[in-house]
């Protein structure tokens, strides 16, 4: 059987409060590294999504693993055109002086 219930709760929370911290101590000017850093992970979830859902019989994790897949790849489209937005805003535009 895998991990417990509670213990599976408790590391859930304790992520919460990581991830919170880590957030709120970040400069402004480090917010595209970390959102990159994001990115990066949520790559990392979607190989994990792909050998879940991979061929087997349907049952509930296919399902989250299907979930898991979908918001993953929402969450690296997502940080990419923000990242593009954001860098758009630092490119010289036609017209501005030297």
């Amino acid at each position: 059987m895998g991990i417990p219930l509670v213990i599976a709760l408790y590391i859930f929370v304790l992520a919460i409060f990581v991830g919170f911290e880590v957030i709120t101590k970040v400069p402004p000017t480090l917010h595209t590294p970390l959102m990159s850093g994001a990115n990066a992970i949520s790559g990392i979830t979607i190989i994990g999504a792909m050998v879940v859902v991979g061929p087997r019989d349907a049952n509930l994790a296919v399902a989250l693993g299907f979930t898991a897949l979908v918001l993953a790849t929402i969450n690296v489209v997502g940080g990419f055109m923000v990242t593009d937005r954001m860098l758009q805003m630092f490119r010289r535009r036609p017209g501005e002086g030297a």
